[in-house]
């Protein structure tokens, strides 16, 4: 069951050495009670941060920034009811005005690449330090990039490391359904999972055939293991 916690304040003013300083409102998502409490109260401690809500899943999360239109959202990517890859693409994908700060423990290229393909402005571990983590959200409301240095160093990384053909031609969203077709997903059901239609299914199929050389699901997904795109 989703677990909310919202707050209706008008994001407040706050002055800092004398000059106004803009409040940045934030939702928390993460699916452990004690991480969003953490963070709650180490942001609603500090002058110049709203938290508005809270959300224990990615499919929660999108509608709650769809209504309450926060700057920033600190986002995890592994939850249980919607991960925050999916609903990163979905707020990109509808132009949503918050930003994504992604928040998590994991930061292999599996984790922080389609993160950031499906539109995160930034990346941080949860062991960064309190004031990286406030310098870091303010950074991502001006709409700047964040990266931890453990990111930082795998992205580059990757970018001097040419992968298996086909691996970087498909996007974070093609992945993502070819890894349900993998499961055996019929389209309606992926069309679900991802909150697309079935239209854009078929059309993400095709490109997926395409850009793999294969002429069926079945053949795709073969490729995708033979390349290491599936693992």
């Amino acid at each position: 069951m989703t677990t909310r916690n919202e707050r209706n304040e008008p994001a407040e003013r706050s002055e800092r050495d004398g000059q106004d300083e803009r409040t940045v409102t934030l939702i928390i998502v993460d699916d452990h009670p004690v991480v969003r409490d953490g963070l709650r109260g180490m942001f609603e401690s500090s002058p110049g941060f709203t938290v508005l809500a809270e959300a224990d899943n990615g499919v929660d999360a999108v509608g709650l920034v769809t209504r309450l239109d926060p700057d920033v959202v600190l986002m995890d990517l592994r939850m249980p009811g919607g991960g925050g890859v999916a609903a990163i693409a979905e707020l990109t994908g509808s132009g949503a005005r918050a930003k994504v700060l992604v928040l998590t423990t994991y930061d292999t290229d599996s984790d922080t690449l389609p993160a950031i393909e499906a539109g995160a402005t930034g990346y941080l571990l949860k062991d960064a330090p309190r004031e990286e983590l406030f310098t870091a959200v303010r950074a991502a409301a001006d709409g700047r990039t964040v990266l931890s240095p453990a990111v930082a160093s795998r992205l580059v990384s990757r970018v001097r490391t040419p992968s298996a053909p086909g691996h970087e031609a498909l996007s974070a969203r093609e992945r993502e359904v070819l890894v349900l077709v993998a499961r055996g997903t019929p389209n309606r059901e992926i069309a679900r999972e991802l909150f697309i239609s079935e239209a854009t299914v078929k059309t993400h199929l095709t490109h997926i055939f395409g850009k793999l050389g294969a002429k069926d699901r079945a053949a795709a997904v073969a490729v995708a293991y033979d390349r290491g795109i599936l693992g």
